[in-house]
């Protein structure tokens, strides 16, 4: 499967301004073949934007849910978006894969919520393992922060994802996470990680772009710079298979000697 990955800058926008370059770049993608577009953490709004969030927030099926549908539908891509998701009382820092028909196929809500601007403003999911199918890859979502605990990853190991989408919004001097952290994941798990960044200034936040695509054996297939891109790459399942039969990891496990791996730290 063909994969393109939107590192994009922040501009002060509408959500209005941020579907027109999402149908502009979706368009593209199919242009250069390929089948599925991730964009960045909170692509529809923007992420540094505080007390701008609640009034954005839509339910998962809202208008912006059903624009970006259409887009998918018009350009046969699908596409990972990012958004303030209201679900009742709370709101989420969430993703949804939808499909190249349009489709909602998963939303995800990020789980480990990062410094003062997320817990100011959102409810941490519960739910560590979201998938769905495009293509015959099966794709699993983790947000930012998520990906820097080792347990999540795993768990989407486990699970059987072999394409994991983790949209971010990572600043400066934090880069060590694109550069050494994901590949560390990608290949402990064996499985593609997808990592796509924002790229600019937003308000009082620098972000590091590093934006890649990390093969199941740690092989770097796609890394863009601190600017503007849009890198396309492909993903092959069999990758995944042939990268268990060499690195036997996850199959040397011996969990009957770390039950306790979850429970919660002594002082």
């Amino acid at each position: 499967m063909t994969v393109a990955l939107d590192q994009g800058p922040h501009e002060p926008h509408s959500p209005d301004a941020a579907l027109r370059r999402l149908d502009a770049l979706a368009r593209r993608a199919a242009s250069r073949g390929a089948r599925l577009l991730v964009c960045p953490e909170m692509s529809l709004t923007g992420y540094n934007i505080a007390e701008r969030i609640p009034a954005l927030a839509e339910p998962a099926d809202g208008p912006l849910a059903a624009e970006v549908g259409r887009i998918a539908a018009a350009t046969g891509v699908a596409i990972l978006h990012g958004f303030p998701e209201l679900r009742g009382p709370h709101v989420h820092n969430s993703a949804s894969l939808v499909s190249s028909t349009g489709e909602t196929l998963a939303t995800y809500r990020k789980t480990h919520l990062y410094g003062d601007l997320d817990r100011a403003w959102f409810t941490p999911g519960g739910t560590p393992v979201v998938q769905a199918t495009v293509d015959g890859v099966r794709i699993g979502v983790l947000i930012c922060y998520d990906v820097e605990f080792p347990e999540m990853a795993r768990a989407h190991a486990l699970a059987g994802t072999e394409l994991l989408l983790v949209p971010t919004a990572l600043m400066s001097p934090y880069d060590f996470v694109a550069d050494t952290l994901v590949p560390a994941r990608a290949y402990e798990n064996q499985l593609h990680v997808a990592y796509v960044n924002r790229c600019g200034d937003e308000a009082d936040l620098h972000y590091c772009g590093r934006s890649c695509l990390i093969g199941p054996d740690g092989t770097e297939l796609l890394r863009a710079g601190d600017g503007e891109e849009l890198l396309v790459g492909d993903v092959d399942p069999a990758a995944g298979h042939a990268a268990r039969r060499d690195n036997t990891q996850l199959a040397d496990r011996r969990p009957e000697l770390y039950p306790g791996l979850a429970q919660a730290l002594r002082a």
